[in-house]
């Protein structure tokens, strides 16, 4: 292996004996990144990747072909643009992620807008 082959890289972990292990923890030094163990009691970041890749699996790649690996970004493109336009989420309001990013983006807009500065 590569000294510092992934300089700049953040590996994210639980805080598992397995990634605790001194051993472990020399060879994400050796290759150059950098330990980020996530907070105790809160896997929620590994079930809500998880779930995103149990539902792209379910929903695009267990039920496609592609032939090429150009075939398969353009599916997975095409899977993002469905999903940002139409998938609702419940969480906030049966809305679309197009829909939250548009309200997000609002508010921090009107927010910069009403930050007034002395002259």
């Amino acid at each position: 292996m590569t000294e510092n082959v992934a300089a700049g890289l953040i590996l994210r972990h639980d805080n598992g004996p397995d990634y605790r292990a001194d051993d472990f923890q020399d060879e994400i030094k050796f290759l150059g990144s950098e330990s980020s163990p996530a907070f105790v009691r809160q896997p929620e970041g590994n079930s809500l990747a998880e779930r995103v890749i149990r539902t792209l699996k379910q929903q695009l790649l267990w039920v496609r072909y592609f032939p090429t690996a150009e075939a398969l970004r353009k599916g997975l493109a095409e899977f993002a643009d469905l999903y940002n336009t139409s998938w609702l989420r419940e969480r906030h309001g049966h809305k679309t992620p197009n829909q939250i990013r548009a309200e997000q983006k609002a508010l921090a807009s009107e927010a910069a807008t009403e930050f007034k500065l002395a002259a």
